[in-house]
């Protein structure tokens, strides 16, 4: 069965993110293709980009910030 991919290009900072990201679910990266590139599974993309979003501003998962 083959796995459709999204190639990804970002900047090293936020590719860490995705590697992060990754190593706690390892269901996202499809193919690690050098500092700036990677591929991921077509249908976690979404949920990529919001996991990303939160990762990167500091929120929780599920939206549960502190910063009242």
């Amino acid at each position: 069965m083959a796995l459709l991919g999204v190639l990804v290009e970002c900047d090293p900072s936020i590719k860490a993110i995705i590697e992060q990201i990754d190593s706690e679910r390892n269901d996202f990266i499809i193919e690690n293709l050098g500092d700036e590139v990677v591929v991921i599974k077509e249908s976690k993309l979404e949920e990529l980009k919001v996991l990303e979003k939160s990762q990167a501003i500091g929120e929780k998962p599920g939206g549960d910030n502190d910063s009242d």
